[in-house]
């Protein structure tokens, strides 16, 4: 990541701020849970079937119990799948979030 990103993202970081990037290409990266990410905290994605390869980069970001709460509770609420689906927010569990939305957050 270049010097002049990683500044803008660690001060939106520490003042409690989203960092939303702009960019355009292509890339053979993979985000899986092994991997982690580094700078993203949160994810509006949609609902993909159980075993997907997509549900790793939820896992990537959100943890293992989120994306489970998440997938039975769009069960429990029959909310539509794929492209045409619902959508649902995944927060980092030990993001800055994570306690202020336990009223509403799976």
């Amino acid at each position: 990541m270049p010097g002049t990103s990683a500044r803008l993202i660690n001060a939106a970081k520490a003042d409690g701020r989203r960092a939303i990037g702009a960019a355009e290409g292509r890339t053979e990266l993979v985000v899986m849970p092994e991997r982690g990410v580094r700078v993203v905290d949160r994810l509006l994605t949609g609902l993909h079937e159980p075993g997907a390869s997509h549900l790793l980069m939820l896992e990537a970001v959100a943890g293992r119990a989120a994306v489970d709460r998440g997938y039975t509770e769009a069960v429990r609420r029959l909310y539509l799948w794929h492209e045409f689906g619902d959508v649902h927010l995944l927060l980092r569990e030990d993001g800055p979030h994570a306690e202020s939305c336990s009223g509403n957050c799976w």
